[in-house]
């Protein structure tokens, strides 16, 4: 990789750079060797516990289902690790089960036990957006022009179905979770964490899509004024006199909402409101022993339900050290497959993130 030794994030076992350049973890020091092994064991973890021999992505706690979102995501990761072959797999069972569309975006949800498997033909515009990105990165990684040609007719049609001007009249641009559903009379749903500011900008770049990093860009002063009275939530309406809770949707700050952060700083934005937010909730109620909070009340900054696994530590560890500046060192656990898909994926994503623009904050 052109950046700095990813090795060093993804052991066995937490470990941190040293002057050397060498590695400790647990009083141990390192070789690069063993750290290759080590992250090689840490991606080959997630695929047994996650990714099927047929390439589908599997959400337990979903009734086994598969979505968009996590093909992309799981597509990333391999391109990440230099896996073509997983990518490969991936990559092949989405375009078999989930490209059913006429316009090449995906239809968001697949069913293994559904007479329908896929009962409906929405997208899911993350999971577009997640797969898109995959394909550019996967592109220069494995010199595969034909990715970069999918991944245009993503982008393009991205731009023209689920990028639209804000009712609010303020000539911004807002990223609709999906081309149907979301749009009324005067208003928009809006789910913040489908903004995933870097992909956005990196596909601008290579496809000419500018409509994307022009969304981006709305997207990030967006959850500003968000993040102005608290945590920014899972959704919210736009209308055309501002922006209020979304009727038949979360208002918590929840599962979905903790991405923000995370997408956030990856983005190099670790200073952004929106981080801090979260960044001060997490300080005062993260500890030794005490479970993660993973549903809170925006405003107050109640906690309704908090979490063990180990995916949320890390992510509240990369969110307090990245959010403050001359901290170096973030509390991260050890990768464990036996947790829920979900938290297993942001914690190799926190993991990637840390590694690109963060590395003050190796795990300690």
């Amino acid at each position: 990789m052109n950046r700095r030794n990813f090795l060093t994030l993804l052991g066995a076992a937490p470990v941190f750079a040293g002057a050397s350049g060498m590695a400790r973890g647990q009083g141990i020091l390192l070789q690069p060797r063993d750290l290759a092994v080590s992250a090689r064991a840490t991606w080959e973890s997630w695929k047994s516990g996650y990714l099927q021999p047929d390439g589908r992505v599997v959400d337990r706690l979903q009734s086994n289902a598969s979505h968009s979102e996590g093909q992309g995501y799981g597509m990333v990761l391999a391109t990440e690790f230099g896996d073509h072959e997983a990518f490969r797999r991936m990559l092949d069972w989405t375009e078999m089960n989930l490209a059913v569309r006429a316009d090449g975006l995906l239809a968001w949800r697949y069913l293994p036990e559904a007479p329908d498997q896929v009962p409906d033909r929405n997208n899911a515009s993350d999971g577009d957006l997640f797969f898109a990105w995959a394909l550019l990165r996967a592109s220069r990684k494995f010199s595969e022009n034909d990715y970069l040609t999918r991944a245009t007719r993503i982008a393009t049609t991205l731009a023209e179905k689920c990028i639209l001007p804000s009712p609010a009249d303020t000539g911004e641009l807002l990223f609709l979770p999906a081309v149907h559903g979301f749009v009324h009379e005067g208003s928009m749903v809006i789910n913040p964490s489908y903004l995933m500011p870097l992909a956005m900008r990196e596909l601008a770049a290579a496809t000419g899509v500018s409509a994307l990093a022009v969304a981006a860009q709305h997207g990030e002063a967006l959850t500003m004024r968000l993040a102005l009275d608290g945590l920014v939530p899972d959704w919210i309406s736009v209308t055309r006199d501002g922006i209020s809770a979304a009727e038949g949707f979360s208002p918590n700050a929840g599962y979905e909402a903790m991405r923000v952060p995370l997408f956030l700083v990856w983005s190099g934005h670790g200073s952004h409101p929106a981080v801090q937010q979260m960044m001060r909730v997490y300080e005062r109620t993260v500890g030794p022993g005490l479970p993660v909070p993973t549903l809170i009340e925006p405003a107050s900054g109640v906690v309704l339900e908090a979490s063990d696994d180990p995916g949320y530590r890390a992510l509240a560890g990369l969110i307090s050290c990245a959010g403050r500046v001359g901290r170096v060192g973030a509390d991260m656990p050890a990768f464990d497959h036996a947790q829920p898909y979900y938290p297993a994926t942001l914690q190799m994503f926190v993991m990637i993130a840390a590694n690109e623009v963060s590395p003050e904050c190796v795990p300690v």
